[in-house]
């Protein structure tokens, strides 16, 4: 089975419309009707719901929460493992640490990465990555 790992970056940009929006929306129906995996990682899902907190409040990060969990995306505690890979990414590239999250969750799952956000062409030796926008 094919799986999928997305940033919050790709899910901020569906959930309000952006560019890109069309391409996650594709990534999602292919995790419905091709029978294939989308992860997140917990810290990625958080980062998705501060973005909701800071742009519109209670309300908007609540609708973001809402919608997380009706995606059929599982989400991934940040166990050791993953945040041992997190820190090696972070301590050799100019990366958030959030974003080093979903890079090691792409490379746990060896899978793909699916953003738009240009701080992953740094991984792009480690991980495939499915560029939006």
């Amino acid at each position: 089975m094919k799986a999928t790992v997305l940033d919050s970056y790709a899910l901020i940009s569906f959930l309000e419309r952006e560019e890109g929006y069309d391409e996650v929306s594709a990534v999602l129906d292919e995790c419905v009707l091709k029978d294939r995996m989308a992860y997140m990682c917990v810290v990625n899902w958080g980062e998705v719901l501060y973005h909701g907190y800071r742009s519109g409040g209670e309300k908007t990060a609540k609708l973001a929460e809402d919608t997380l969990k009706a995606l059929p995306i599982h989400v991934v505690e940040a166990d050791k493992e993953l945040t041992r890979t997190a820190a090696e990414l972070k301590a050799f590239n100019k990366m958030s640490f959030a974003d080093c999250f979903a890079a090691a969750l792409a490379i746990k799952k060896k899978c793909e990465l699916v953003t738009g956000d240009k701080e992953f062409k740094q991984v792009e030796n480690k991980i495939k990555v499915r560029w939006i926008k």
